[in-house]
C-alpha cells in the first residue's frame, strides 16, 4: 500500500467519516472534505460523488462510484461493488458481496470457509432506500428503485419497483418500460432477462 493511499485511509477514517452529514448546517464543507478525502481510493470515483457521514467501504479498491451518486450515511459495502450515475443511496444500506459456506453438515460453519466476492452492479439513477441489503452477485437495472427495508437477493429488472424479504416486484415505475411478457404480478418477472 502506497503512503499516500494510506494517508487517505487514516485521514477518512480517523477524520472525515465523523463529520456531519450533508444535510447539516456545516455539510457542504463536511462534504467537500470527504469527497477530497475519498478522491485517490475508489478504483473509480466520478464527478460530483458525495460520501456520507459514517460510510464505511473498508480500503475502497474494487469500488467504482459513477457521476453524481452517492454513499448514503452509515452504508457499508464490500467490493468488488459498481454504482452507475445518479445512484441514490439512503441510511444504513448494506452491499454484500461474499457469504458463508454452509452446505457440509460434518464440520462447523466457522471452519467452511467463504464464498468468493460474487460482484454487486448497480445500474444508473437507481434509488435504494434506507436499510436495503443487496447479497452477493445482484445486479440492479436501470432505473430501478429498491424500497426501504428490502433484502435483494435476485437480479432486478431495469424501472422495477421491489420490496420485502427477499425483494418482490410490487410494480414497475411506468407502464411503458414493463417487459411485454408480464403481468407485474409475478416475482419471476422481475428476476428475469437481465
Amino acid at each position: 500500500m502506497s503512503l499516500t493511499r494510506l494517508m487517505s485511509l487514516l485521514a477518512y477514517y480517523g477524520f472525515a467519516r465523523h463529520l456531519p452529514a450533508s444535510d447539516n448546517h456545516y455539510g457542504r464543507w463536511a462534504r467537500v472534505l470527504r469527497r477530497a478525502t475519498c478522491r485517490g481510493l475508489f478504483t473509480h470515483m466520478g464527478r460530483g460523488v458525495n460520501v456520507e457521514q459514517k460510510a464505511f467501504f473498508g480500503d475502497g479498491r474494487n469500488i467504482r462510484i459513477g457521476d453524481y451518486s452517492g454513499l448514503g450515511i452509515n452504508c457499508r459495502l464490500y467490493g468488488p461493488v459498481s454504482l452507475g450515475k445518479h445512484v441514490m443511496m439512503g441510511p444504513d444500506v448494506i452491499i454484500i458481496t461474499s457469504n458463508h459456506k454452509s452446505d457440509r453438515l460434518d464440520i462447523p460453519m466457522t471452519e467452511q470457509g467463504g464464498t468468493g466476492p460474487d460482484p454487486v452492479v448497480i445500474g444508473d439513477d437507481v434509488w435504494i432506500g434506507t436499510r436495503v441489503i443487496i447479497l452477493p452477485g445482484v445486479t440492479v437495472g436501470h432505473g430501478a428503485v429498491l424500497a426501504a427495508g428490502s433484502v435483494v437477493t435476485k437480479d432486478v429488472q431495469p424501472y422495477a419497483i421491489v420490496g420485502g424479504n427477499p425483494a418482490k416486484l410490487i410494480r414497475y415505475r411506468a407502464a411503458a418500460h414493463r417487459p411485454a411478457h408480464t403481468d407485474c404480478s409475478s416475482e419471476e418477472d422481475v428476476h428475469a432477462g437481465m
